[in-house]
């Protein structure tokens, strides 16, 4: 096959692997099925827990996401994108081992920020892990764009829960929690969410929650990053 290939490391959750498909899908410009973005994805659930890896009540993910970035390098993959924020806290270990460019999720939300000029403050929905790492925030300030993120309180009774009652497909349980962390972010002042946990707009969009028309999707800014590739791949 000539042109681009989009690798996916998947299976953090498996549930965030498929919306991001779903979603490269319906971004996809496409008259006929040959028009579509072509797709290799290591959909691997065995993954370590990254939040007990940082917490240091797990193992660490990383040797397993070493073995996707191979799989996918050997399957010929000319890009690799990761739909789970918090893998992105070991970005540059997983790029050194990877032949194939690796786009960062910040990098691509950051993008589609851009597009809402006169944005000033948004609110982060994210692990704990994400927050920490810094790599949203550094980017967003600077271009001059705030960000809140979630009180310990919030993360503890309403995020972290919801994110894994979304992992165990309690949708409706998880949803709802994640929308309250996320109207507590819009009450202190967030212009716009942005939903930096793969699992966030998976639990919102099941709820239909009013917030997701607030809300930046980094699944989404993926999903146009892998068909921006593609299209211009296309041409080349």
């Amino acid at each position: 096959m000539s042109g681009p290939l989009i690798g996916v490391l998947g299976g953090m959750g498996p549930a965030a692997t498929l919306d991001l498909l779903q979603k490269i899908l319906q971004s996809t410009p496409a008259a006929r099925d040959q028009d579509h973005v072509p797709v290799v994805t290591w959909n691997v659930p065995q993954i370590p827990d990254r939040q007990k890896a940082m917490a240091g009540t797990g193992p660490s993910p990383v040797p397993a996401m070493l073995d996707g970035i191979r799989a996918l390098n050997t399957a010929g993959a000319t890009h690799i994108v990761i739909p789970c924020n918090t893998a992105h806290r070991w970005f540059d270990e997983l790029q050194a081992a990877s032949a194939a460019p690796i786009v960062h999720i910040a990098d691509a939300t950051l993008a589609l920020l851009q597009q809402a000029p006169g944005l000033r403050k948004v609110g982060l929905l994210a692990t704990r892990v994400t927050s920490e790492a810094g790599f949203f925030q550094s980017r967003f300030a600077a271009h001059g764009i705030e960000c809140l993120v979630t009180s310990d309180a919030e993360q503890d009774a309403l995020f972290t829960p919801g994110c894994y009652a979304v992992k165990r497909n309690a949708l409706d349980d998880g949803g709802k929690l994640l929308e309250a962390a996320a109207q507590a972010l819009i009450d202190r002042g967030a212009e716009r969410l942005v939903l930096a946990c793969t699992e966030v707009p998976v639990g919102l969009q099941h709820i239909a929650s009013p917030l997701a028309a607030r809300s930046i999707d980094p699944t989404m800014a993926l999903a146009l990053s892998c068909v921006r590739i593609w299209q211009e791949g296309r041409r080349t």
